[in-house]
């Protein structure tokens, strides 16, 4: 055997990992025997679907685990020669966020909602270097600029629900680099990004890199992702790791048959065609959704910001109209005026009806034919409420049937989306990102509306979960002949459930047209600039 000398010693050793979870007198072994190791300036993606272990594995490694009811029935992890597991508090305080960062997956929950922007990466910086007021101020705008928030200054006082998804995991993105760690742990970094702000934050998270010789752990469901920018790749599957290696080597050679599940589910083909005689459903003309900026005083207005701008467009029966853009370029806001949930000014007809001049008394019976399906279906499904009371709480707003045809309406809802009736009466806690989504279609469908505004559905679920979806939607459009209206960064999802494509840039439509005519033959520079950032 070899000896391994101080230079070739990974940053990080992980050894026979396990990590168990107890409550009362259960107990779940939720990492089994997990071996890897991270070498320094090299990126290893952890892959596999959702409950795999990957995030438990990379929060034992900050010890952020919840102690003492996870425990670590075996393994060792070490980082620079620091036994981590054995480590005193102050020794971890030190290697949190100053030697080891870490980038949480959700930055709506991550983030403190009390607290601007500029205190919370503030915060991380005075910690770990000593700075006064002006250079941490400095420090802070170079941070935000680095990641590519436009303007950062006017940021700075900013509060987080004041920015979009996407600015939000670029600001957790800036205090993970803040003191330029040597390890960056990524969890699931990319999520709520569009195509090309992903390319972009990922080719600079190479950058530096490169430039501070840092270690990547990269945790993700997507595997185009780990096949550009991953050096090593370890697939687990129930708390155990199935395949490991480097990247090229797994790719083109899985020997496990889950590793070969995982890399073969992409969505595809595409939705069934709609009748050319096919009636149009929802139309929009010159639809404009502007928030007033209000300074001074007495709060006079003084610019706008066109969210949407003069957008038309037009849904047949059994459509689906796929929306894209970058962050903060209106597609939900679009979405939510067409529910008329958000002022608008402009033209909504609804079968040939005029809606944008009815006030909430008149919409409020026609909600149930215009539905929505948002992206976190844990954030908008409620917490205190069984399944069973989630789905048919449409059902008991319009009052539309009685005690008896309730219950099997739930039940057949359930079962449209692929789930027992059985479940109804636990809570959607209780179930996994792809089940709640289910969950949250199901609540949709029962009203049996004529059209579902569908928001992100699938850009937090894992490949194979998606692929599952999209199928159930395509197969719910055919046998109902239902219209989507369908938002999304994702291109492959868009692609695959899409009849027409709508390009949105800063509020207006740029490009639209047929998904084959728009995927094929793109027009537009910035169309062209969305299609090449989609990793393929």
């Amino acid at each position: 055997m070899t000896q391994i000398t101080d230079n070739q010693r990974p940053l990080v050793e992980v050894e026979d990992l396990s990590v168990r979870f107890t409550q009362g007198e259960k107990t779940v072994d939720a990492v089994q025997s997990v071996s890897f190791a991270i070498e320094p300036g090299k990126t290893t993606a952890l892959v596999g679907e959702s409950g795999s272990g990957k995030s438990v594995t990379a929060l034992s490694i900050m010890r952020l685990l919840a102690y003492p009811k996870a425990s670590h029935p075996s393994g060792r992890i070490r980082f620079n020669g620091i036994d981590i597991l054995s480590a005193t508090e102050s020794t971890l305080r030190q290697l949190r966020g100053g030697k080891v960062s870490y980038i949480f997956q959700e930055p709506m929950t991550s983030l403190n909602p009390l607290h601007r922007i500029e205190k919370q990466i503030g915060e991380s910086i005075t910690l770990h270097k000593p700075l006064n007021a002006t250079q941490v101020r400095e420090r802070i705008i170079e941070l935000l600029s680095l990641v590519g928030i436009r303007d950062p200054e006017s940021r700075l006082k900013s509060y987080p629900h004041e920015l979009s998804g996407g600015q939000r995991q670029r600001v957790m993105i800036a205090m993970a680099l803040a003191n330029e760690p040597e390890l960056l742990i990524a969890d699931e970094p990319t999520t709520a990004l569009d195509v090309t702000v992903q390319k972009q934050i990922l080719e600079l998270l190479k950058e530096l890199q490169e430039k501070l010789g840092m270690a990547i752990l990269l945790i993700t469901h997507d595997l185009n992702i780990v096949k550009h920018y991953a050096h090593n790749v370890c697939v687990m599957y129930q708390g155990k790791v199935v395949e490991t290696g480097p990247v090229d080597g797994v790719f083109s050679s899985p020997k496990n048959t889950y590793t070969q599940t995982l890399l073969n589910a992409d969505p595809k083909g595409a939705p069934a065609p709609v009748d050319e005689d096919a009636p149009t459903v929802l139309e929009t003309t010159n639809l404009r959704v502007w928030f007033p900026i209000k300074t001074g005083f007495f709060g006079r207005t003084n610019s706008y910001i066109k969210a949407v701008n003069d957008v038309s467009l037009h849904v047949r029966k059994g459509e689906t109209l796929g929306i894209v853009g970058e962050s903060g370029s209106g597609k939900t806001t679009l979405g939510m005026a067409l529910l008329r949930l958000i002022s608008s000014k402009g033209s909504i007809k609804f079968h040939q009806r005029p809606i944008d001049c009815l006030n909430q008394k008149q919409i409020k019976p026609m909600r149930r034919h215009l539905q929505v399906v948002f992206q976190d279906p844990y954030g908008s499904l409620s917490p205190r409420m069984t399944v069973g009371e989630c789905i048919a709480e449409g059902l008991d707003i319009h009052g539309i049937c009685s005690p008896q045809e309730r219950e099997s309406k739930i039940a057949n809802a359930l079962s449209e989306v692929g789930l027992d009736y059985d479940v109804h009466c636990r809570y959607p806690h209780e179930f996994s990102g792809g089940q709640r989504q289910r969950i949250a279609i199901a609540r949709a469908l029962i009203l049996k509306p004529e059209i579902i505004i569908l928001d992100e559905p699938t850009s937090a679920l894992d490949r194979t979960v998606q692929v599952q979806i999209v199928d159930l939607l395509r197969s719910l459009q055919a046998k109902y002949d239902l219209s989507y209206i369908f938002i999304s960064h994702d291109l492959t999802v868009v692609r695959a459930m899409s009849h027409q494509v709508m390009v949105m840039q800063q509020g207006k439509v740029i490009e639209q047209g047929s998904a084959h005519n728009i995927f094929t033959q793109p027009q537009q520079a910035y169309t062209q600039q969305l299609l090449a950032a989609a990793l393929t």
